[in-house]
Order: structure tokens, then C-alpha cells, then sequence
């Protein structure tokens, strides 16, 4: 256990408020980087009770080495953290190369993973906010998952899960939610995988997660076509009238209490989040959540209108999980020019939803 000698005025100021874990992610990449820069942010640090599992000493290399690049935003002192040190065998550490992922780097950041999950489910903290790994990294250590929503779901003993997109727009403060129906799949792959049963799974969590975490009762929401046009009436594909178009609405009479609209032409369905996004005084009633049918058909507009501050949120899990909607960076981990603003969203996320599932703790 690396762990700083935190007073005692600290830790009461601190009783209370949303315990969250915050793993390093690949410690070759910009996940320590975005994390001290996080960190260093008052609203956040003095805020919430923070936790970073990782390495402390490896935590205090990166920030000496980067306290020596110019032009600098602030970062916070590792010596003045509360770091849980997950060991590692000398030979990993020793292999563990800034700007290049590799075995040594997937297994320290699956390490991180591991010891975050367990303490979660043991009660230790509320929730998880996860710097960015790389799968091929975890595959070269010989762990072979889609991602870490995958491993989060196996350690939680979950098989009911989603990742769901959430964003706040600067400009007008409207909230962007997208949810993917399918994630880490080869495009071919993607309408073989789409059924029914599928679709009314992932349509049941994010109905949950909008009643739970944002208190929206009677949602609206969009769901995509799969196909150019929706189809176009079978004429650029069958899937929408073959079962999409009928499964619709038996949801639609399923569930009166929502409006369900679709399915929306994937072209056009993003016109409307990004007039709402960007302030177009033109746009009426946008959707509360967007269910996009596979990963490039809800990211690329999420990335295009938020790159930098969407949050990756887990949803189907017993305890709140956020990230930062970005990867490794590798080509710039070390250089000091990593942006921390989708890693700060990731923490307060995390709080609001951990705040709004345990109403009886005071978080102010």
C-alpha cells in the first residue's frame, strides 16, 4: 500500500462524499497524464473522495518527468494523494515504456482493474472511473476481452450491460445519451448479432438508467435504422421489415409511457442532437437517449460533437462506472499536451450518478 498521510481536517471535509476509484489505465499511455491534470482541479479534488489504484512510484516518475515540459497545466502531487499501490512483479515495472503499449502495460493495467473491481463490490468505494487501456496491450499479456466494460460485467456478475454515451454540451447545456446496441464487433458481424431480444435488452437497461441515475420518467427515444434510409422499404435492405419496423412497435404498445420514435434513417437521426448541441434556435423536443445499433453509428457523431468531453458510462452494473471517451494516446503519452477535460467529466459523472443511487448520503 503506497498511500500519503492525508490530515485529519481533510479526511472529515472529505466523510461522505461519492468514495470513487480511479484506475490509471495503461500507464504507457495518458491516463496518468489526464489523471494528475484531473486532480489538480480544486473542484474536483476537494469535491469527492478520491482514490487512484495503480503504482505510486511509477505515478511519481510520470509527474517528475512531465514537470519538465514547457508550458504546462497544473498537476497534482502524488505525494499529496490517496494512492492505493496494486503490486506488480519487478520484471512488468521494469518493462513498462512511456508512449509504447505493451504486455508489461496491459498487465499492470489489468492489475489496476482487477483490484479497483474487487474493492468496489466489497463496499470500499462507489463507483470506478477507468483511464484508457488498450486491448491490444491486454491481449499481448494474454487477457482476451472486448474492453473493460466486458471484464467489469464478468467480475460484477452481470450479463445484462451496456455502454452508454453521455455528454454536456458547453454551448447550451443540453445532455447527449447514446447507447450502443452492439459494441466491440466486426461490422459484418453487426446485423447477425441484432435480434429482437437483443434490441428490447438493451431498450430495457437504458430505461432503467434514465428513470435510475437522470430521474426521467417518461423519456423519449430515438432508435436508429440499421440500413442507408432505414431500408427504404426493403429496397437497400431487409432487416427493417423483416423484424426492426414490428419489434418497434410491440414496444410502442409494450411501454405507452414512452415515446419511442424510429427507425430513423441513420443519416438524418444526429441532425437534431447537433442543432440541440450547438444552440440552433430551430430545433424542437430532442430525444433523451439515442440507441444507435452499432459502435461507428452512435460514436462518430458522439466524437464529432464531444471528443473531448463525452463520457463512457457502464450501465447494467451493481456500482456506478465512468471513462473518458478517448484511448491510450500512446504518440503523445509524456509529452504534457494530453487534455484532462472528458477525464474531469468521467469524475463528475460518476459523483452525480452515485449521488442520485444513494439519496440518503449527503453529498453536498
Amino acid at each position: 500500500m503506497y498511500q500519503n498521510n492525508q490530515s485529519n481536517l481533510v479526511n472529515f471535509c472529505k466523510k461522505n462524499r461519492p468514495r470513487l476509484a480511479l484506475t490509471l489505465g495503461d500507464p504507457a499511455g495518458i491516463g496518468p497524464e489526464v489523471i494528475l491534470k484531473a486532480l489538480a482541479d480544486p473542484e474536483i479534488s476537494k469535491k469527492y473522495d478520491l482514490t487512484v489504484v495503480g503504482n505510486g512510484d511509477l505515478l511519481v516518475q510520470i509527474y517528475r518527468k512531465l514537470n519538465l515540459t514547457e508550458n504546462l497545466a497544473p498537476l497534482a502531487n502524488p505525494d499529496e494523494l490517496s494512492v492505493i499501490d496494486v503490486q506488480l512483479d519487478g520484471k512488468i515495472k521494469a518493462e513498462i515504456i512511456p508512449g509504447t503499449g505493451n504486455a508489461a502495460s496491459g498487465a499492470a493495467s489489468f492489475g489496476y482493474m482487477e483490484y479497483a473491481i474487487a474493492q468496489t463490490v466489497a463496499g470500499k468505494f462507489d463507483g470506478i472511473v477507468t483511464g484508457p487501456i488498450a486491448k491490444s496491450a491486454w491481449k499481448a499479456a494474454g487477457y482476451n476481452y472486448p474492453g473493460q466494460t466486458e471484464l467489469l460485467a464478468q467480475k460484477s456478475g452481470v450479463d445484462r450491460f451496456g455502454m452508454l454515451f453521455v455528454a454536456r454540451s458547453p454551448h447550451t447545456g443540453w445532455t447527449l445519451r447514446v447507447l450502443l446496441a452492439t459494441t466491440h464487433i466486426p461490422l459484418r458481424q453487426v446485423a447477425d448479432t441484432l435480434t429482437p431480444q437483443l434490441l428490447t435488452q438493451k431498450l430495457d437497461l437504458l430505461v432503467e438508467c434514465l428513470e435510475k441515475d437522470f430521474r426521467i420518467e417518461k423519456a423519449r427515444i430515438a432508435i436508429a435504422g440499421l440500413n442507408p434510409h432505414s431500408g427504404e422499404q426493403g429496397q437497400l435492405g431487409h432487416e427493417e421489415q423483416d423484424w426492426l419496423i414490428a419489434w418497434l412497435e410491440q414496444e410502442r404498445q409494450n411501454r405507452p409511457q414512452l415515446q419511442l420514435d424510429g427507425p430513423i434513417p441513420p443519416d438524418t437521426m444526429w441532425v437534431k442532437p447537433g442543432q440541440a448541441w450547438y444552440g440552433n434556435s430551430l430545433v424542437q423536443n430532442p430525444a433523451d437517449a439515442y440507441l444507435a445499433l452499432y459502435h461507428d453509428q452512435g460514436l462518430i457523431p458522439v466524437k464529432l460533437m464531444a471528443f473531448d468531453r463525452a463520457v463512457n458510462t457502464s450501465i447494467g452494473l451493481p456500482f456506478v462506472r465512468t471513462s473518458p471517451d478517448h484511448g491510450t494516446a500512446f504518440d503523445i503519452a509524456g509529452k504534457g499536451i494530453a487534455d484532462a477535460t472528458s477525464m474531469k467529466a468521467a469524475i463528475h459523472l460518476a459523483a452525480e450518478l452515485v449521488s442520485q443511487r444513494l439519496p440518503k448520503k449527503n453529498y453536498e
